[in-house]
C-alpha cells in the first residue's frame, strides 16, 4: 500500500526518513513516499484534507487538532523523537545579555534573571521589545520559551514578542534582525552558530528534560479504516527507531538525512545533533548532552502523562480551557494501542517513558492538572 507522509527538514524526522530510505517500510509491504514541507501549518492542512495519510508532526499540534471540534481528530500512534530543541540568541543580544548575568548563563535561573534585567533596561531606555521566534503556537518551542521566562518572572505575553516562523527560516530571520533569538529543533541552531551569528544559551533539556517532540500523526478515521496498514507502518517505524538509535549507524544516518531531498545540509552538522555533541557558540565551545535529541525505542510508545503535561501548558497559556472531555481526548490521541499491537507482532516488550523532568515548578500529576496549574502561578 502507498502511504504519502509529510516531513519538515529537521533531524528528528530521522526515523521516518530511515523507514523510507533504508527499506524498513518496503519490508512491510508499504510504499512510503515522503514529501518535504516548510511549515507546520502546511503540514497540518495537508494531513487534514487527506493530501497526506501520515505526517511527522509536533506533538502539541497533534493534541490541539484533536481538541478542535471543527477538525478531524488525529492520532499519534508512535512518538518519533524526544527533546532536540535549543534556545539561541543572536550575537549582539547574547553579548548584552552576558553583561546582565550574575553567575553562569548555563543555569536557566541565571539566564532568566539576566533576561529579566535586560528587558527592564530596554524598557527604561525606550527600546522596543525583544522578539523571539518559535515554530508554532501549539509547539514545545513555544512552551519551553514561556516556561523558562515565566520562571524568571517574565510575562511572555507582555514583556517580549513571540512570533511564528517555519524552522528553515529561523536563521534568515536572525540574519536580517527580524528576531533577537529563537527556539527551534536541530539542526537549525547549529546552522546559526556555524554562520557565526548565534549563541545557544540552552538546550531544551535544561528546561524540560523529557519533552515529547515529534509524533507520527494520522487521521483517526484513516487509522480505523486502514488498521492493518497502520500496524505495518508502526512495525517499520519501530524497526527504524532501533536502527537510528544504534551509534554504529550514525554516520550512515547523517548522510541519509543530508541528502538534497531531505535536509540538504552538511552531514557533520547532523551527526553532531545525533551524538548530542553540539557547538554552542562561534568560538567553538562544545556542549555534550546524551539526552539532547532522543531517538530511542524505549520512548517510542505514546505516553498519556507526557501528552497531558503538554495540554496543561495549553491551559496555562490560555490557548484552551481545562475540562474532562478534553483530558479524555488527549489520552485518546496518545493511545498506545497501535504501538502495543505492532510490538506484540514483533515479539518485543513495551517500555514506558518515565516522566517530565522540568527544571522548575511543581511536579506534574496528570490526575490533578488543576492543582498543577494553580501551583505553577
Amino acid at each position: 500500500m502507498r502511504i504519502r507522509a509529510g516531513f519538515i527538514p529537521l533531524v528528528d524526522a530521522a526515523v521516518l526518513i530511515a523507514a523510507a530510505d533504508r527499506g524498513f517500510a518496503a519490508n512491510e509491504g508499504i510504499d512510503l513516499e515522503l514529501a518535504r514541507e516548510v511549515s507546520w501549518a502546511n503540514m497540518r492542512d495537508k494531513l487534514n484534507i487527506g493530501h497526506f495519510e501520515a505526517a511527522h508532526l509536533l506533538a502539541p499540534l497533534a493534541i490541539s487538532e484533536s481538541l478542535d471540534p471543527g477538525r478531524p481528530p488525529l492520532r499519534a500512534p508512535l512518538v518519533l523523537s524526544e527533546n532536540g530543541n535549543s534556545i539561541l540568541f543572536g550575537d549582539e543580544t547574547f553579548k548584552t545579555l552576558n553583561t546582565f548575568a550574575e553567575g553562569n548563563l548555563d543555569d536557566p535561573r541565571t539566564s532568566g534573571a539576566a533576561l529579566r534585567r535586560l528587558i527592564a533596561a530596554r524598557s527604561e531606555n525606550g527600546a522596543g521589545k525583544l522578539t523571539f521566534g518559535m515554530t508554532f503556537p501549539f509547539s514545545s518551542h513555544n512552551y519551553l520559551l514561556r516556561f523558562w521566562m515565566a520562571a524568571a518572572g517574565i510575562d511572555p505575553d507582555e514583556d517580549v514578542q513571540l512570533v511564528v516562523l517555519p524552522p528553515p527560516y529561523m536563521v534568515d530571520a536572525l540574519t536580517s534582525s527580524q528576531v533577537h533569538g529563537f527556539c527551534v529543533g536541530a539542526p537549525w541552531p547549529s546552522v546559526a552558530v556555524e554562520a557565526g551569528i548565534g549563541h545557544i544559551v540552552h538546550f531544551g533539556t535544561d528546561i524540560v528534560s523529557a519533552c515529547p517532540e515529534k509524533v507520527l500523526a494520522v487521521r483517526s478515521g484513516w487509522a480505523e479504516e486502514n488498521a492493518d496498514c497502520l500496524n505495518r507502518l508502526a512495525r517499520a517505524l519501530i524497526r527504524a527507531t532501533s536502527w537510528c538509535a544504534n551509534a554504529e549507524n550514525r554516520d550512515e544516518l547523517s548522510h541519509l538525512l543530508a541528502a538534497p531531498s531531505r535536509l540538504n545540509l552538511p552531514p557533520y552538522l547532523i551527526e553532531r545533533s545525533l551524538a548530542g555533541r553540539v557547538q554552542v557558540d562561534p568560538s567553538g565551545r562544545t556542549r555534550v548532552d546524551p539526552r539532547y535529541l532522543m531517538l530511542d525505542s524505549a520512548l517510542t510508545r505514546p505516553d498519556a502523562r507526557a501528552a497531558l503535561w503538554l495540554y496543561s501548558q495549553m491551559v496555562r497559556w490560555k490557548q484552551l480551557p481545562l475540562d474532562h472531555k478534553r483530558i479524555d481526548a488527549v489520552t485518546a490521541c496518545f493511545s498506545p494501542t497501535v504501538y502495543d499491537a505492532a510490538l506484540v507482532s514483533l515479539t518485543q516488550r513495551p517500555l514506558v517513558n518515565d516522566g517530565i523532568g522540568a527544571f522548575a515548578g511543581p511536579a506534574f500529576d496528570p490526575a490533578d492538572i488543576q492543582g498543577f496549574l494553580a501551583a505553577s502561578q
